[in-house]
């Protein structure tokens, strides 16, 4: 499968299914005794797609890569900022390890993504075979 766009990768559709469930979680009444843990974790959402979204757009597998990093990164903050939030009663177990378990497979599939890129000796037109 080739993909041109990033809408078409299967690690940012993860990602936006991971975001639309932080916001969602955050709607929730309990939250409203933490607006800053709110505004951080929607962050951190959002920050995991528009990190994919921006490697796809630069030029090569080396911004791609650095992209994907920090997408990473923002993943771990997120699954953080869940444990926060599952200590503080905000959210359930099951709402807990739903989000966890989203967040982990984002992080997964950008290791699995950012690995292919340092492997691949071709430049970047699309990501062809992958993903």
């Amino acid at each position: 499968m080739k993909v041109e766009r990033f809408e078409d990768s299967d690690v940012w559709k993860m990602a936006r299914r991971l975001a639309n469930m932080i916001y969602s979680l955050t709607r929730a009444n309990t939250f409203s005794r933490d607006r800053g843990l709110v505004d951080q974790m929607r962050r951190a959402s959002v920050s995991i797609l528009s990190n994919i979204a921006e490697g796809f757009e630069r030029g090569s597998n080396a911004e791609l890569a650095q992209c994907l990093y920090f997408a990473k990164g923002s993943s771990g903050e997120l699954r953080a900022q869940l444990h926060v939030a599952l200590d503080q009663g905000f959210i359930a177990q099951e709402e807990f390890n739903a989000a966890t378990e989203l967040a982990l497979s984002v992080s997964r599939q950008l290791g699995g993504l950012i690995k292919y890129l340092k492997q691949s000796k071709l430049p970047r037109k699309s990501m062809k075979g992958h993903p």
